[in-house]
């Protein structure tokens, strides 16, 4: 499996991440990631193949619990209602879907958190795993209507945020696209 030095750190701590960067037309690797239903309590295994036809944006993060990450969940959820109806906003990390859950009720969050934590194989397949912390690296996918990546950024400096503009106009980009556009590399 590859591992990357130099594309992560946080506060002089250099991180190796783990797992092939993706790039702009690669097929999004298919996943499988738990969900606990704040409402009911329910759990749940949501794939990628679930939201098929749909604008996928995946925001990933080390963890709800730190600061940097809050605000990314915050502003996803703040920016989701400006975005058009069929993209799925999802925040993945690797906390336990239990702590997601009170997390979201807690901050008033309704889009869903997706966990990782049985296996490092969504951090493999989208290169976001960091070896040294076992979390995932902060970064942003726009997954489009044919399972292709139309959007990604991976972020270095694990306390800086996203792009959020240039991700939410990825996705407005994607939504507007017609499969058949998207295919013949018309956006």
């Amino acid at each position: 499996m590859e591992e990357r030095t130099g594309e992560a750190f946080e506060l002089g701590e250099h991180l190796t991440v783990v797992g092939a960067k993706l790039k702009l037309g690669d097929t999004a690797p298919d996943f499988a990631l738990d969900h606990l239903n704040p409402a009911d309590q329910t759990m749940s295994t949501v794939r990628l193949a679930d939201s098929a036809g749909s604008v996928r944006l995946l925001h990933v993060v080390n963890s709800l619990d730190t600061p940097v990450c809050h605000v990314g969940a915050h502003r996803w959820e703040t920016l989701r209602a400006e975005l058009p109806p069929d993209v799925q906003v999802y925040t993945v990390s690797m906390d336990l879907p239990f702590a997601q859950a009170r997390w979201q009720t807690a901050e008033d969050v309704n889009h869903q958190t997706l966990s990782a934590h049985k296996n490092e194989t969504f951090g493999r397949d989208y290169g976001v795993l960091l070896k040294e912390w076992r979390l995932l690296q902060r970064a942003v996918f726009v997954i489009d209507r044919t399972d292709r990546i139309a959007y990604v950024e991976y972020v270095t400096d694990q306390m800086q945020e996203p792009d959020y503009d240039a991700a939410a106009d990825a996705a407005r980009r994607a939504a507007t696209s017609s499969p058949a556009m998207i295919r013949a590399g018309v956006t």
